[in-house]
C-alpha cells in the first residue's frame, strides 16, 4: 500500500512556482516585448498562409477557408490569453510543460513536454520541406537546377532533400551564436515576408472576380471545420514565444504582450488573405505546394508571384527558427528538471545557449527533412498542440483554485468561462482529425510513458529533494 502511495505521489509532485521571475537561470536576457511579437510572427506567418490556405479551400472549405481561419483563430485566441496569464505569472522557458508541472504534477508535465518535442520537430521539418520546394522553385526560374535525387528522400525515389537538411543545419548555427542575433536575424525577414504579403494583397484587390466567391461554403459547415482543423497548424507558434520567459529582460509584461499582439496580426492577415485568395483564383484550383504564387501567375502578374514567393521563402525560414529554438528551451528545461539526461541542460559559457542540445536536435531533425517521406504530419503535429493547448487552459483553472495568492500580472478575463471554451473549442479540434493521426499520437504517447517510468521518474530532481 505505501509502495503504491508513493508511486502516485512520484507522479503527482508538482514543481513550486518561483516568483522571482527574473533571477540569473544562465540564459541571457535580451529580448523585449517588440523582439516577442516578432518571433510570434516569425513563428506563426508561414506555411499556414503560404501553403495550407490554398490547400484547405479546395480540399475542404471552398471560399470560406476565410472563415476556417476564424474558427482556428477563435479557438488560439482563448488559449492564448490562457498562456498570457500562466507566462506572466509562472515563467519558465519550459512553456506548457512549466505550467502543467506547477499545476497537475510531473506525469502530466512529461506527457505535455513529450507532446511539445513531437510538435516542434516534425513541424521544422515539414516546414523545411516546403522550404526546399520553393528554394528549388526560385533556383529553377534562374536556371540553376539541383539535380532531382538532391530533392528527395530515397523513399521518393531520391537520396536526400539536401536544401531540407542544410536549412535545419544553417538555423542550427545561428541558434548556438546566441538569442539576441537570432532574433535580430528573424525580425529582418519578418518585415521581409509582411511586405510580400502586402504586396499580394494590393494586387489581389484589382483582380478580384466575385464569382470566384460562389458557391461561398461548397462543402458546407462540416468542411468549413475540417478546414479549420488543418489550418489549426498555421497559427502553431504563439505558444514558442512563452518559451523565451527566462531570455525576456521584463517577462511579466513583456510575455503577454508578445503572445496577445502576434495572434492578433496574423489571424487578421490570415482571414484577409484566405478572402483574396479565393477571390482572384476558383478554389478548386488552389490544391498546389505554393498557392499564392500560382495564384498571381494565373493572373498575369510575375513580378507580384516572384515577390511572394521570395517572402515565402523568407516566412518559412523564420517559422524554422522560432520553431527550432522553442524545442530547444523545452528540452533545455526538462533536462534541467532530471526528466531528460543532464547533457541537455548544459550551458556553453561564451554563448549562453544550450549548444548540445541543439546540436543533437539539428541533426535529427535535418534526418527527418532529409530521408523521410513527410505528407501527412501537418495533423500529427495539430494533436499534440491541441493537446498542450486543452492543459494551459486547465491549467489556469487548476491554479486559480490551488493558489490563489499567486501574484498574476496578467488575468484572463471572463475566467473560468475563457478558458472552459478554449478546453471545449480544442477538443472540438482533435476530433475532427483523422483516426491515423490519433493512432500515432497514442503511439508517440505510449513511448513517451516508457521512457518516463523507465528513466525519468527515479531521475528528476523533484524525486531528489524529497528523498
Amino acid at each position: 500500500m505505501n509502495n503504491r502511495t508513493s508511486f502516485a505521489t512520484a507522479m503527482l509532485r508538482k514543481k513550486p512556482i518561483d516568483s522571482d521571475l527574473q533571477r540569473d537561470t544562465g540564459l541571457r536576457r535580451a529580448l523585449g516585448a517588440w523582439d516577442l511579437t516578432l518571433l510570434g510572427i516569425g513563428a506563426i506567418i508561414g506555411a499556414g498562409v503560404f501553403v495550407l490556405s490554398g490547400i484547405a479551400a479546395a480540399t475542404q472549405a471552398g471560399p470560406a477557408v476565410a472563415l476556417s481561419f476564424v474558427v482556428s483563430g477563435i479557438a488560439c485566441a482563448f488559449t492564448a490569453l490562457a498562456y498570457a496569464e500562466l507566462a506572466a505569472a509562472i515563467g519558465g522557458c519550459g512553456s506548457a510543460y512549466g505550467y502543467a508541472y506547477a499545476g497537475f504534477g510531473e506525469l502530466i508535465a512529461w506527457l505535455i513536454g513529450w507532446d511539445l518535442i513531437l510538435e516542434y520537430s516534425l513541424a521544422v521539418s515539414v516546414v523545411a520541406i516546403g522550404w526546399s520546394g520553393y528554394v528549388n522553385n526560385a533556383l529553377a526560374s534562374v536556371g540553376l537546377d539541383l539535380p532531382r535525387t538532391l530533392l528527395r528522400g530515397p523513399a521518393e525515389g531520391g537520396i536526400v532533400d539536401l536544401p531540407a537538411a542544410g536549412i535545419i543545419l544553417i538555423l542550427a548555427g545561428l541558434l548556438i551564436i546566441g538569442v539576441r542575433e537570432s532574433a535580430r536575424f528573424n525580425a529582418a525577414i519578418v518585415f521581409v515576408k509582411l511586405a510580400a504579403i502586402g504586396t499580394f494583397m494590393v494586387v489581389a484587390l484589382f483582380h478580384v472576380n466575385p464569382a470566384n466567391w460562389t458557391p461561398f461554403m461548397p462543402f458546407g459547415w462540416g468542411g468549413v471545420m475540417g478546414g479549420a482543423a488543418l489550418v489549426f497548424f498555421a497559427y502553431i507558434g504563439f505558444d514558442a514565444v512563452s518559451t523565451a520567459a527566462e531570455e525576456t529582460r521584463n517577462p511579466q509584461r513583456d510575455l503577454p504582450i508578445g503572445i496577445i499582439t502576434s495572434l492578433s496580426v496574423c489571424t487578421i492577415v490570415y482571414i484577409i488573405v484566405g478572402i483574396l485568395l479565393t477571390g482572384i483564383a476558383p478554389y478548386q484550383t488552389l490544391n498546389v505546394a505554393s498557392p499564392v504564387s500560382e495564384a498571381l501567375l494565373n493572373a498575369g502578374v510575375r513580378w507580384a508571384a516572384a515577390v511572394v514567393a521570395a517572402g515565402a521563402i523568407a516566412g518559412l525560414t523564420s517559422v524554422m527558427l522560432v520553431m527550432f529554438y522553442g524545442q530547444t528551451r523545452i528540452f533545455f528545461a526538462m533536462s534541467r528538471d532530471g526528466l531528460l539526461p543532464a547533457i541537455f541542460s548544459h550551458l556553453n559559457v561564451k554563448t549562453h545557449t544550450p549548444v548540445k542540445v541543439i546540436a543533437v536536435c539539428g541533426v535529427c531533425m535535418a534526418a527527418i527533412a532529409g530521408f523521410a517521406p513527410i505528407s501527412t504530419v501537418a495533423e500529427l503535429v495539430n494533436i499534440g498542440t491541441l493537446a498542450a493547448f486543452v492543459l494551459v487552459s486547465a491549467g489556469v483553472v487548476a491554479l486559480r483554485y490551488q493558489q490563489p495568492e499567486l501574484k498574476r500580472p496578467f488575468r484572463t478575463p471572463l475566467s473560468p468561462l475563457i478558458t472552459l471554451l478554449g478546453i471545449l473549442s480544442c477538443l472540438y479540434l482533435m476530433l475532427n482529425l483523422q483516426r491515423l493521426t490519433w493512432l500515432g499520437f497514442l503511439i508517440w504517447t505510449i513511448l513517451g510513458l516508457i521512457i518516463y517510468f523507465g528513466f525519468s521518474r527515479r531521475r528528476s530532481v523533484l524525486a531528489s529533494e524529497v528523498s
